[in-house]
């Protein structure tokens, strides 16, 4: 396969310096990203630049993934309004570590000539001290150089320590050595990165004249000019216990025709007949949804596992499917929350609850659900009213063994309609 071309029918390539698609025809290369490692969990804003090196492997090439542990105690201003809190040392080993083994889900580490490898830059940058990195970096890239860079002109207003200003040359080193030590002649990254990607390559050629190429993806944006990556509640996390996998698939299930058809080549393996074939399908019967429904399960069992997907799968059909007690019980608080955010709440006390209440009360005085114990009536009737997905007769004592998670009732009257009772 052909890198540079299955970049360009993704939509992943932005900017690429002269001679970098000969070098990669010519022999396998090998290439790197980094990743500062400022939390313990990367972020769909991370998968991108994770997805170039997944390409750049199934291509053939080795991916080199740099988890930056000294310039994450520095900070890129790249992008950035403000600068970064610095972390400890311990925080940042502890961040690596979890940074890794979600690589390990999209890279393969352990067989080939092309296995990745991860690298972290303390290993290198702590034996170095601050005057024999000036002399055999800094002297090589002038300040006007530095200065001409986007990421630091877009700063000069708002200010920019002289830690930020380093940045670039920080990350310049960090391709030297690569270069020298691996041979790596290609770093990649987002298009914010080509400022300082650039820099690495021009202190390749100013200190060891060897080769040194540089391809950038666009930014991912979304459809209706948002941000991509964040959702009310803030970033999507990668790892479960920040973004739970049912968050974490209705954020791509949610997407939008275009954007699910944009981020189907760019964070799915898929290949270009796959996802025709889908746009196709999704054309013919639009309510389907079949581009979100193929984007969701891809990213979420990639990055989680099948039984995630499954589970999360099961939760979303809880408001608009065939789910049953059983799957309700066995949703977690947060995903029972997160499935129940939009729907009306109502509250009753925990008291009632221990001596039992008839369902015609609990529907009309206790919680207001029903307008008058006669419309509750003649919803159970009518065969409407269904507590925590069981249909309900008049008889019905509604009690403590009802509750969810020891305290939440979800009432449904008619087939849409939903209300999330709270005990307290």
């Amino acid at each position: 396969m052909n890198f540079i071309e299955e970049l360009k029918w993704r939509g992943m390539l932005q900017d690429m310096m002269p001679g970098t698609e000969e070098q990669l025809q010519k022999e396998m290369t090998i290439g790197y990203v980094g990743f500062d490692p400022t939390a313990d969990s990367l972020h769909v804003g991370n998968l991108a630049a994770i997805m170039l090196l997944k390409h750049f492997q199934v291509c053939g090439h080795k991916p080199f993934a740099l988890v930056g542990g000294a310039t994450g105690m520095v900070g890129d201003p790249s992008g950035k309004s403000a600068e970064r809190k610095f972390l400890d040392e311990d925080t940042l080993r502890h961040n690596q570590e979890c940074i890794k083994n979600q690589l390990q889900k999209f890279l393969n580490f352990s067989s080939g000539d092309n296995a990745a490898v991860i690298v972290n830059n303390y290993d290198w940058f702590k034996d170095i001290s601050l005057l024999d990195f000036l002399r055999d970096a800094g002297k090589n890239i002038t300040i006007s150089y530095m200065m001409a860079k986007d990421s630091v002109k877009n700063r000069m207003e708002t200010g920019l320590s002289f830690t930020e200003f380093s940045y670039q040359l920080i990350q310049g080193y960090d391709f030297f050595h690569l270069n020298q030590q691996h041979n790596c002649k290609l770093q990649m990254g987002g298009s914010d990165q080509w400022g300082n990607i650039t820099t690495g390559t021009e202190l390749i050629r100013r200190k060891g004249g060897g080769d040194a190429f540089a391809i950038t993806g666009p930014l991912i944006t979304k459809s209706d000019g948002t941000k991509f990556g964040k959702s009310e509640g803030g970033n999507i996390w990668l790892d479960a216990k920040k973004t739970s996998p049912y968050k974490f698939y209705q954020f791509w299930f949610n997407s939008s025709d275009e954007d699910a058809l944009k981020y189907l080549k760019i964070f799915t393996t898929k290949s270009k007949s796959e996802i025709e074939a889908l746009a196709a399908e999704q054309a013919i019967d639009p309510g389907q949804r079949a581009l979100q429904k193929a984007l969701a399960k891809a990213v979420t069992i990639t990055v989680h596992s099948e039984d995630d997907y499954n589970s999360a799968l099961e939760a979303s059909q809880i408001l608009f499917g065939k789910a049953t007690e059983v799957t309700l019980r066995n949703l977690s608080e947060e995903d029972l929350l997160a499935v129940c955010e939009s729907i009306p709440r109502a509250t009753i006390s925990m008291n009632k609850l221990k001596d039992g209440i008839a369902v015609i009360d609990f529907l009309s005085d206790s919680t207001g659900i029903s307008s008058s114990k006669g419309e509750a009536r003649r919803s159970i009737q009518g065969n409407a009213i269904a507590i925590n997905k069981v249909k309900v007769g008049e008889p019905k004592i509604i009690a403590s063994d009802d509750l969810i998670k020891g305290k939440y009732i979800l009432v449904q009257t008619g087939k849409k309609n939903y209300h999330l009772v709270v005990a307290e």
